[in-house]
Formats: C-alpha cells, sequence, structure tokens
C-alpha cells in the first residue's frame, strides 16, 4: 500500500528492480497516475478487471494479487491508452453532461412548486422566460413564489452555461484527429 501522492509513487517505482508492468484499476484517478509512472516503467495497463474477476471477496490484497495474475497472463483488456488527446474532449464532456444534469434538477424543483399546489405544469411553458410572470402569478403563496422566481433565474443561468459549454465541446471536438473520419459519416460533420 503506498500513499496517492506524486513523489511517494514514484520513489516506490523507482526503487524496484528489473522491468515494471503495472496494471491500474479504472478510477477518477487512473489518467493522472497513468501519466505519472508511464516513463518509469516498460507497461501500463489501465483495465476494468470486474469484467473479469466477476466473483470473490472484494479485498485490496486479493485484488492486487489477481490483477498481478490477469496482467502476468496478459488477460487483462486495457479500457485506457494513453489518451492525452482525448482528455480535453472528456473534460468538456463532463463540464456539459453536470449543467445538463443541473438544468434537468432545477426544471424537476420547479415543477414540483407548481405541481404540489394542483397547478397543471404539462410541456415547457413553465420554464419560458417570457411566460414566467403568468406561472409566478399563479402561485398563491408568495414564499412559494418567490423560491419559484429564484429557481427559474438559477434555470436561466445554468441555461446559458450549457449552451456555452456545448459551443466549447463542439469547437474542442472539431480539433480532434477523428474528426476528419467521422465528417465522411451521412449526418455528422
Amino acid at each position: 500500500i503506498v500513499e496517492t501522492k506524486s513523489t511517494t509513487i514514484l520513489d516506490y517505482i523507482r526503487g524496484q528492480r528489473g522491468s515494471l508492468h503495472v496494471a491500474i484499476e479504472e478510477s477518477t484517478q487512473a489518467a493522472w497516475l497513468y501519466d505519472l509512472i508511464r516513463p518509469y516503467v516498460a507497461n501500463v495497463v489501465v483495465c476494468d478487471p470486474r469484467k473479469i474477476i466477476k466473483q470473490g471477496n472484494k479485498a485490496d490484497k486479493i485484488d492486487a494479487q489477481r490483477l498481478a495474475e490477469l496482467l502476468r497472463t496478459k488477460a487483462l483488456v486495457p479500457i485506457y491508452h494513453d489518451q492525452q488527446s482525448t482528455r480535453s474532449i472528456k473534460e468538456l464532456v463532463r463540464s456539459y453532461n453536470a449543467l445538463v444534469q443541473d438544468s434537468t434538477r432545477i426544471k424537476n424543483r420547479i415543477k414540483a412548486i407548481f405541481l404540489g399546489r394542483g397547478i397543471n405544469c404539462t410541456g415547457d411553458g413553465v420554464y419560458d422566460p417570457q411566460e414566467r410572470k403568468q406561472w409566478l402569478a399563479k402561485i398563491e403563496a408568495s414564499a412559494a413564489q418567490l423560491r419559484a422566481e429564484r429557481l427559474s433565474e438559477e434555470l436561466d443561468c445554468v441555461q446559458r452555461l450549457v449552451s456555452q459549454a456545448g459551443i466549447d465541446l463542439v469547437r474542442e471536438t472539431r480539433k480532434h484527429p477523428s474528426m476528419k473520419i467521422l465528417k465522411t459519416v451521412p449526418g455528422i460533420g
């Protein structure tokens, strides 16, 4: 067990002898760890061992032994290859997805205010800034009306961010070499 700190990890790796082959379980730190140790080892495989190891106890030492055995027998299927070129796209996708989820949560909260008072609010009109005053007037309780108004303002901000995140994502995606291939696919480009 090694502390998750770059200096500690590199000290450990430098202290090993021979040609090192490393297996890393997919996690939030897998890309960082891959980039950190790749220059110091012969091979790094980032994998999802759950696709291979479907049973047994879940414990770090047991998992490490199983992973080492799968690496030794070349039974691990890599899910991460030096993807430096797609890292920015992945970050922008995460940002866009998070903003879309935030937008959906806000919309659900707005509708819950109306539905909780028996006010029918089917469709998207309840979110439309041009129809906002009419919708807010349907709520009799001033505190609930104020809450709906604040949520609507929050939604406006988040929707602007969703739009900008989408633009950023498309712009970055167009820089990627695979776009040349995708442009040949009907409907893409």
